[in-house]
């Protein structure tokens, strides 16, 4: 080859690269700018195929962290999951609902002109050392006086949300193996509807979209483009939830997720068969419109009409013991069944499976606790929670994946399901033998971006050495909406032993105080009955939730947060230390049979000598001698 030739080879090289990262540019900057604000439903966002490709491969090449994160609250109790984020330096702490239907993630700010009352202060920019509200430019919406980049929301429940897009450090948690990382988030202004009346502070977007969670942590290259999702059971609550990859347990099932079909996180339902039978429907009832769309930001299933009538009947016809009843909202036509029982547990011994099968043949089981809600004014009752929809899309909610691994692979356009226990989940992410998350002070020094723990009276400061503790006391505030109503303690023992995996005869409330609505409880953990002290293991656990501040409670409750807490050592004591109260009312018996036994031989004594002296009426009485007169009688 002559240096010509040779030249214009290289030229034509050269030209044809270029064009290639030229048009990778291009096509991200223009699905960047097409972006407008969401309007219910969600605008479809995603990035061209050959980018897609291009992040795939980068993400392929090591194994990045992932962020554990825990749930809170309940799905029908509360209507929405929950978990907790920290914005700003130093941070910020917010309650927010995890929802896969959205794609922006949002907070009510102090400049708030129109935001509710909810669980947590309203975020303070300029308390954060790190905030940065996001300039007007090309690539988003902009304000009336074209300063600032906006963001507007609206719901199919009529709610909405705007506000101001602004930027700073958000942290996961000291569960995450995730640094705290920059992101972009709504400093809402406005809030209407539900978003303004509901506990929660807002919302945290995991739908697919540049402005998501995810998305940006994604780009960032700092997690694999998979999430996972893992709801508590019915009546328990809480659960977990992962940002980044983790590894599929087996017997996971998974359904073909089409990120062109709709801009929702869809699978490929096919047929759904109940008690093992199959229905009678033709597979394109499935694939209407949106097609099927799994949303964790609803709380029921809707299926089109046709579907719901055949999954109505082929349950009753199932539960011929149970008797058909009203709900508990004469407002609602809900099919409600009594005569199950009040055990939550013994329900899948009176209703049957529904099977939910895939394009690729594989089945998700869903077993009685999700399609079933409990009825609130009829003991031993249960209602479906699945109802007929108007629009052709089959909406399945939060109800279909209680106690269900949801892990949303993105990267393979694909989800997988797996039925387990959600907060055993939860325990196993966060155990010690599982790889230790890094505190996110430790990976960035340089900001003051760790949760503030609770004041800790403990004399204890090295945990692992902490043995013999008898008690361990802790102070929590409440606040509730309304000041005519009261928290109901029994309920909160019951979750607070739920949290820290103990039985609630060891949770007592020693005292409590109140002004308004705000209440001041103290609680305190004792050891099992059968036992002197709290174990060392269960100590150090209850120890460790405490001082890293998450312990928990539903929104129910109203907004809560631990004051100070403090744990007791009890000395080894002595024999007589034992067994004081043993011999002194060994010694009380004792001296009570003496005094018992002394008196009875009294009264038998008494009664000897009554005896001795009584003479019958017709006995013969010994005739006396008369004493002679004194003296002075003679001489008178």
């Amino acid at each position: 080859m002559d240096r010509a030739s040779f030249l214009l080879l290289l030229l034509l090289i050269t030209t044809t690269v270029s064009i290639f990262f030229f048009d990778l540019t291009t096509a991200d900057e223009l699905e960047i700018t097409a972006e407008s604000p969401m309007i219910f439903p969600l605008s479809y966002s995603s990035l061209p195929p050959r980018v897609e490709d291009f992040r795939r491969r980068r993400l392929h090449q090591s194994q990045l962290p992932n962020a554990h994160m825990k749930l809170y609250d309940d799905l029908l109790s509360n209507g929405y999951y929950t978990t907790r984020l920290w914005i700003g330096t130093p941070p910020q702490e917010f309650a927010l609902i995890v929802d896969t239907g959205s794609t922006v993630t949002y907070v009510p700010c102090s400049t708030c002109k129109q935001c509710g009352k909810h669980q947590d202060p309203k975020f303070q920019p300029g308390l954060s050392s790190s905030y940065k509200a996001l300039k007007c430019n090309p690539d988003c919406n902009c304000d009336d006086e074209g300063k600032l980049c906006v963001y507007e929301r609206r719901y199919a429940e009529m709610s909405s949300s705007s506000g101001v897009l602004s930027e700073d450090l958000i942290s996961f948690g000291n569960e995450s193996q995730l640094t705290p990382q920059r992101a972009v988030f709504g400093c809402e202004n406005v809030e209407t509807g539900d978003l303004f009346s509901q506990r929660a502070d807002g919302i945290m977007g995991l739908g697919r979209g540049k402005l998501s969670v995810v998305d940006q942590l994604v780009d960032k290259g700092v997690i694999e483009d998979v999430f996972s999702l893992c709801y508590g059971g019915m009546e328990v609550g809480g659960g977990a939830m992962v940002l980044g990859k983790i590894s599929p347990p087996a017997g996971m099932v998974f359904s073909h997720s089409d990120p062109f079909r709709s801009p929702y996180y869809n699978i490929d339902l096919k047929q759904m068969h109940v008690a093992g039978k199959s229905l009678k429907l033709n597979p394109k009832v499935f694939n209407g419109k949106h097609g099927t769309v799994l949303d964790s930001g609803t709380t029921y299933a809707y299926f089109p009409k046709e579907a719901f009538i055949a999954i109505k009947d082929a349950i009753i016809k199932e539960i011929p013991s149970l008797k058909r009843i009203h709900g508990p909202d004469p407002n609602y036509d809900d099919v409600c069944f009594s005569g199950a029982g009040r055990d939550v547990a013994e329900i899948h011994n009176f209703f049957p499976e529904i099977d939910m099968e895939f394009g690729n043949g594989q089945k998700l089981i869903l077993s009685p606790e999700n399609y079933l809600f409990r009825h609130t004014k009829v003991r031993g009752a249960y209602c479906l929670g699945i109802f007929p929809d108007r629009d052709s899309t089959t909406l399945l909610g939060g109800i279909v994946v209680r106690n269900t691994l949801v892990t949303y692979d993105r990267e393979n356009d694909k989800l997988g399901f797996l039925k387990t226990n959600c907060s055993d989940l939860w325990r196993r992410l966060a155990a010690p033998e599982s790889p230790a998350p890094t505190s996110p002070i430790s990976q960035n020094k340089s900001s003051n971006i760790s949760p503030s723990p609770a004041k800790s009276e403990s004399p204890t400061t090295d945990l692992p050495g902490v043995l013999r503790v008898g008690v361990i006391t802790f102070e929590v505030s409440i606040s509730v909406n309304n000041s005519t109503s009261k928290p109901k303690f029994s309920e909160i023992a019951d979750f607070i032993a739920h949290e820290l995996d103990i039985k609630s005869s060891q949770v007592r409330l020693l005292n409590f105080s109140s002004s308004g609505n705000e209440y001041r409880l103290k609680w305190g953990v004792f050891p099992p009955q059968s036992a002197e002290y709290i174990s060392n293991t269960t100590a150090l656990n209850i120890m460790l939730l405490l001082k890293e501040n998450r312990l928990r409670l539903p929104g129910q409750f109203g907004s809560y947060k631990l004051l100070e807490w403090k744990a007791e050592q009890k000395a080894k004591q002595s024999w007589w230390e034992k067994h004081l109260l043993g011999v002194v009312g060994g010694a009380m018996i004792s001296l009570l049979v003496t005094s018992v036994m002394i008196k009875l031989a009294l009264v038998w004594r008494r009664r000897k000598q009554e005896e001795a002296t009584y003479e019958p009426v017709n006995a013969t009485i010994k005739e006396q001698e008369l004493q002679p007169l004194s003296s002075d009688t003679s001489n008178a």
